[in-house]
């Protein structure tokens, strides 16, 4: 048997704002909420230029904190990672190498968040605990040529519920 704990509510006893509100009509507060601190998608993605098949490594971005889980230089992210990717309600739908189990691509597919994500455990900590983050599994790409990126290759287990 699967018991869930009861979902939190707003104070005023309705539901969450992501069960209530469209990923466009969130505030800039809301959707940043979303985050559950995995940083997968800050993991180095290589594209096979003959299929477009995706492939992920165990290397992260520079930017990336790995213990916190979180860009050192989120607001400037994008000027100094030219390939990095500014996820919005606009793009979130057609970006196909999110994880399953990313909040902003469970919420465009009409799916609920994880029990492990923050804003339903109320512990920020639940997604490390849960091993969905890449804590303690990935690696810097500082000094790791391009070429041998394709040596780091992983499968990562979506923790999608």
């Amino acid at each position: 048997m699967n018991v869930r704990s009861p979902k939190p509510s707003n104070p005023d006893g309705n539901a969450p704002f992501w069960e209530t509100t469209p990923l466009a009509d969130m505030t800039s507060s809301q959707w940043e909420s979303l985050c559950d601190g995995c940083a997968r998608c800050c993991l180095i993605k290589l594209e096979d230029e003959d299929t477009g098949e995706i492939e992920t490594t165990n290397v992260v971005c520079h930017l990336l904190d790995q213990d916190a889980c979180r860009c050192t230089d989120y607001a400037n992210r994008t000027k100094r990672v030219p390939t990095c990717i500014k996820l919005t309600p606009g793009n979130v739908a057609a970006i196909k190498w999110m994880p399953t189990s990313c909040a902003y691509r469970r919420l465009a597919e009409g799916r609920e968040l994880a029990s492990w994500h923050p804003l339903v455990s109320g512990d920020p900590e639940s997604v490390h605990a849960a091993g969905i983050s890449v804590q303690g599994k990935v690696i810097s790409e500082e000094g790791i040529p391009e070429e041998d990126l394709e040596d780091y290759l992983a499968i990562w287990e979506d923790g999608d519920e």
